[in-house]
């Protein structure tokens, strides 16, 4: 493996919402193939060696790791004191024969994609496009890396399948400087023996340790590749329209019953579905996105518009243009940002990948994300408005984002059967700060139950984490404590996590 030592710096992350003074930044990339690395698996089990060592130093040195993905997390979940990994060149795909599946296997092993850590979701889009396949969901942005992007729980929107972990069927883990670990559930075993063995690793079934790992927020280890079960490549028709904000559409949200008739195919149960409020335009209604699942054919790929977001692009992408505003001028220029960037569409088709783009930002975003029960989606609405009326004006907009829940551990998208994510997105400010803190608040006063996205901005303490995932968080821990010794979780853990409770404070 190939290691490129940048020395101290002070790093910050995509969004520059925070820096990070760090000791090291170390690139790291595979080797080339050679005489010595004869094939791509030679290549990988190099790189899983040269992981173990720099481990190894790290626990002797007692220097803290965090691999880095993307850098697209609003929150230091990913920052450390110590030294960072740059992942994002250890990309190696590898597609699986028939021979290394597990006899129970019920899949087909030419849907079974093995991806190195650092992949980006665009670069696993392309791939599995190339073989007439494609992701079951994945983020608003296709810029993360696979292992960052669920690390986080990274929830995209597909009502009934859920978030991009949720297609995650094998994990292989680096747990120590002299271990590592192919991890799937005992209920779905995916690999044969053999395969685990190729990779030198010790084959586990476990369903609580793997549901534990699978959003593990970068605390069991070095997750050196992810094994994604893929499907047939389809085709997304898209919509987004305006309908009136009455008691119809919360009947809508909080049944999921789409009878609704402003939708474009009333009683057809759509893939992806969102609504967007706009607090200072109210009178003219809700946006809403609905996104239908079709076969494969032949069609007309979106075509980016300059200034204007596509039918997957979320607020960051142009929310931040109201940088600077002064309170009394934010609900002028937010209707303005919104009649300049969002323009309603009629069947707009792309495959998952082109409708869900590599996100481009403009200028100071901050995201925070809730999960909620979807029988509080109308409570949830009323009192986000009440609160931009008491603390307000919020400089961006709200949105409600509805998910299959998780069978992940500490995934906040938890709440059976579909989560709703209400995404508060707008300018990067101390009066966006104060805001977020008065809607937490707010939505405990009304004793409605929320869990924050770990990659997103949020005000989270022991006693809060311990309200949103009560057994959950113990079930985690111990998950994680028959896999790695104590001496990992010190090297892998960080400051934020001991803020939140997680890891003991040092």
């Amino acid at each position: 493996m190939k290691i490129v030592k940048n020395g101290p710096f002070s790093w910050s992350n995509e969004h520059d919402t925070f820096t990070q003074p760090v000791k090291d930044l170390y690139d790291l990339a595979n080797e080339h193939l050679s005489r010595t690395f004869g094939t791509t698996l030679d290549i990988y089990n190099d790189t899983t060696k040269g992981i173990q060592q720099i481990i190894k130093k790290a626990i002797q040195s007692d220097t803290p790791l965090r691999a880095l993905g993307g850098s697209w997390s609003f929150s230091p979940i990913a920052a450390s004191s110590g030294i960072l990994l740059n992942t994002k060149p250890l990309n190696i795909r590898f597609s699986i024969t028939e021979s290394s599946t597990a006899a129970a296997y019920t899949g087909e092993a030419s849907r079974l994609c093995l991806a190195q850590c650092g992949n980006r979701v665009w670069e696993l889009n392309q791939y599995l496009r190339d073989h007439d396949l494609s992701l079951s969901a994945c983020g608003a942005s296709n810029g993360q890396t696979i292992a960052g992007a669920i690390a986080t729980g990274t929830h995209g929107g597909a009502i009934d399948f859920g978030a991009i972990q949720e297609a995650v069927v094998g994990l292989h883990i680096i747990t120590g400087p002299d271990s590592h670990i192919w991890l799937e559930r005992a209920s779905y075993p995916v690999v044969a023996s053999s395969f685990a063995s190729k990779l030198g690793a010790t084959l586990m079934r476990d369903d609580d340790a793997f549901n534990a790992a699978l959003v593990g927020i970068g605390s069991f280890g070095f997750v050196h590749g992810v094994m994604i079960e893929a499907e047939d490549d389809y085709l997304l028709e898209c919509y987004m329209r305006r309908i009136p904000y009455d008691d119809a559409l919360i009947q809508l949200l909080t049944s999921m019953n789409f009878s609704h008739p402003g939708l474009p195919f009333p009683g057809e149960r759509p893939f992806h579905f969102q609504v967007m409020l706009n607090p200072y335009d109210m009178e003219h209604g809700a946006y809403m996105t609905t996104m239908y699942k079709r076969p494969m054919r032949d069609y007309d790929p979106p075509v980016a518009e300059g200034g204007k977001a596509g039918p997957g692009d979320d607020a960051p992408c142009f929310i931040g243009k109201i940088t600077g505003a002064v309170p009394s001028l934010v609900p002028v220029l937010v209707n303005k940002i919104l009649a300049n960037s969002l323009e309603l569409f009629e069947a707009k088709y792309g495959r998952l990948g082109e409708i869900f783009s590599n996100t481009t930002l403009q200028g100071k975003v901050s995201s925070a994300a809730v999960g909620i029960p979807i029988s509080a989606v109308g409570k949830v609405m009323t009192a986000m408005l009440e609160v931009n009326e008491t603390h307000g004006p919020f400089a961006g907009l709200f949105a409600f984002r509805f998910v299959k829940a998780s069978s992940a551990t500490l995934a906040f998208t938890r709440f059976a059967p579909i989560t709703c994510v209400l995404e508060l997105d707008g300018v990067l400010s101390p009066a966006t700060q104060r805001f977020y803190e008065a809607a937490w608040n707010k939505l405990e006063q009304l004793n409605i139950p929320f869990t924050f996205h770990w990659g997103k901005m949020s005000i989270l303490t022991p006693e809060r984490l311990q309200r949103m995932y009560g057994d959950s968080l113990n079930k985690f821990l111990t998950a994680r404590n028959s896999i790695i010794d104590p001496a990992m979780v010190r090297i892998f853990g960080n400051d934020i996590m001991r803020q939140w409770g997680i890891d003991p404070a040092s």
